[in-house]
């Protein structure tokens, strides 16, 4: 049976980006998790959120809508950035989070999240860290880019 973490591990490719040498985000600093959506992902999606849009379910309707192919809902893409957050610094309280789309994810695109330490505050015994997010596909076109705030628990990479 496999531990949480390592059930995690096993699911994203994770890599640290900008880190100083004792392993803590400063500003600059990058994480990043790849992943792939399938059809059961947007099912399950669904069935967590009551989200039916036909557009992620239809092809017809994905089509008339100016796709080639059924989207990814783009909500379920952007859920990468408090799952990254809350990988490295577990009890991390997601504060506010801003979201452009910009292009489609489609079922089988290898996305990567990566969200980038723009400025960090200490209060009290916490820290106030505001990110700017960006998924992309195929190492190189963006499909959501936005910023999020998150209150960490530590400055401590996981």
């Amino acid at each position: 049976m496999l531990m949480k973490g390592h059930l995690l591990k096993s699911i994203f490719s994770l890599s640290h980006y900008s880190l100083s040498s004792e392993n803590l985000l400063k500003t600059g600093g990058i994480l990043k998790q790849a992943r792939t959506f399938s059809d059961s992902d947007i099912a399950e999606y669904s069935k967590l959120t009551h989200d039916s849009n036909p557009l992620h379910f239809d092809l017809k309707c994905a089509k008339q809508a100016g796709f080639t192919e059924i989207p990814v809902p783009g909500m379920l893409v952007a859920s990468l950035f408090p799952r990254i957050i809350a990988y490295h610094f577990p009890g991390a309280v997601y504060v506010k989070q801003e979201l452009d789309f910009r292009s489609p994810v489609f079922v089988g695109d290898k996305v990567v999240g990566e969200l980038l330490a723009k400025n960090i505050r200490q209060i009290k015994e916490r820290f106030l860290v505001k990110f700017v997010t960006t998924c992309f596909k195929d190492d190189q076109i963006v499909v959501i880019d936005g910023e999020a705030m998150a209150m960490l628990p530590t400055l401590s990479i996981k």
